[in-house]
């Protein structure tokens, strides 16, 4: 039963050094998550991990691609349509 009571980061990612490989902040980050939990079962962490890494994934790219989505498409492996649903989500979407 996950409590969801706890003060979290403001990011997963923040407590992370620079210059290390992404595997390895990723490592890093869950590890200080977990710690931060002290005990109690997080609630949904595929779903967190998926905001906290896809939301700067798109910002980058469409910064990348000068907000053409077309090829930030091409460069994600994405549809278009499913590009542009995530760019919503995310309020990227002009």
């Amino acid at each position: 039963m996950a409590i969801n009571t706890l003060e979290k980061p403001k990011s997963l990612f923040e407590l992370t050094q620079k210059n290390q490989p992404l595997h390895d902040s990723v490592r890093q980050a869950l590890e200080n998550y977990h710690t931060q939990l002290k005990g109690q079962l997080p609630d949904n962490l595929y779903e967190l991990i998926l905001r906290e890494v896809e939301a700067p994934l798109m910002e980058c790219v469409m910064e990348y691609t000068k907000n053409n989505q077309s090829r930030a498409a091409i460069i994600l492996g994405l549809s278009r349509g499913t590009l542009r649903k995530k760019l919503k989500l995310y309020g990227l979407l002009d």
